[in-house]
């Protein structure tokens, strides 16, 4: 399946669709002819909305293939679902998310959809207790899934001390907090949680949005970093480089080998070794809870939502030459700076073969 050899080519603007929040490109601005595109010195004017979950590292990366290129890449972040659904309806040119589409919602588009992994990230598990200081927290899946349910809501409740030995946890109220909005991010922390608790499998389930049994919604990572911020007591779940650019302490989380694991580039490759993927995948495989001693349990892929069948061939060109600058080793290079984990080299290797199969 080559881009190329479906007719793409640079002309004009294109528009990307993509999961949660609302932080604006440094410098990008709006772009003078919307959603439509336009051209600015000869150069394409690339108009896209994506995820807080990716928000940093594809910032860095629009900011670095502007100055490569001169193509000017502006965009605003509303949320996986709400990405999804621009892609559906075909508001938009190609896609992002966090939480790669149903099948039924790919059977929407009579499969006319390929996910393209760009890096992994982690989930982490972020709190508010400063009396603890610098000590992690530990969780494993079940008492986790509990916390959320609202079936723990006391900070000294026995099964967390029991997790924590040595730890003095204070006698107070746990506020929960999640996202309010349609977001990958919820995905992957729900896609965790639905493997480790059959009861949060069967009450809540897994989806870039839930009906949340407890708590207080937050729009964006940012909006769940500035309520954990805020509240003392309470508990959330952002990407990584949330809680370290606010220097919000994060927990170790048990995997399936028995490990607590603290979030790191480190671990999250090693939950990227667990992914099994065959020469025809559409690469939508989970790595949350995935084997393997130094696997961190709440890892994923993030993705870019093309067609193998575009619909304006016109724009077809400046997809593709993103997607190869992207691949490349000094682009993925990048991601390590800001704590994402560099797709494998297998994995590259064979988006570049299904791309140009």
């Amino acid at each position: 399946m080559s881009i190329r050899s479906l007719g793409w080519t640079a002309v004009g603007a294109l528009a990307l669709g993509c999961g949660g929040g609302d932080r604006p490109a440094a410098g990008a601005g709006t772009s003078d002819s919307g959603a439509s595109g336009g051209s600015i010195g000869g150069q394409a004017t690339l108009i896209l909305f994506f995820d807080t979950f990716t928000n940093e590292i594809y910032t860095k990366w629009f900011d670095a293939y502007a100055k490569a290129t001169g193509v000017r890449i502006n965009y605003q972040s509303i949320g996986s679902g709400g990405g999804i659904r621009q892609f559906t309806e075909g508001t938009v040119d190609f896609g992002a998310t966090d939480g790669p589409m149903s099948d039924a919602q790919i059977s929407a588009l009579g499969g006319n959809v390929l996910h393209v992994p760009t890096v992994l990230g982690a989930v982490v598990v972020t709190y508010n207790l400063p009396e603890l200081g610098a000590t992690p927290l530990r969780f494993d899946g079940a008492t986790l899934a509990d916390v959320f349910l609202g079936r723990i809501s006391k900070w000294n409740d026995s099964r967390l001390a029991a997790l924590n030995p040595g730890v003095k946890l204070p006698a107070k109220d746990i506020i929960v907090v999640h996202r309010s909005d349609g977001s990958g991010t919820s995905f992957i922390f729900t896609d965790f949680l639905a493997k480790v608790s059959p009861t949060w499998k069967s009450k809540v389930g897994s989806a870039t949005s839930v009906k949340w049994p407890t708590g207080l919604g937050g729009k964006g990572n940012e909006g769940v970093t500035q309520q954990v911020k805020q509240s003392d007591g309470a508990i959330g779940y952002v990407e990584l480089i949330y809680a370290i650019s606010n220097k919000l302490p994060y927990a170790n989380v048990k995997n399936p080998e028995g490990q607590f694991v603290q979030p790191s580039l480190r671990s999250v490759t090693a939950a990227a070794t667990a992914a099994e993927l065959t020469p025809d995948t559409d690469f939508r495989v989970s790595v949350t809870n995935a084997r393997g001693a130094e696997a961190y349990p709440i890892s994923s892929f993030t993705w870019l939502l093309i067609q193998p069948q575009p619909r304006d061939s016109a724009k077809g060109a400046q997809i593709e030459a993103f997607i190869k600058w992207m691949l490349q080793p000094e682009a993925q290079r990048m991601a390590a700076d800001l704590h994402y984990a560099p797709l494998p080299v297998p994995v590259i290797e064979l988006v570049q073969k299904r791309l140009a199969s």
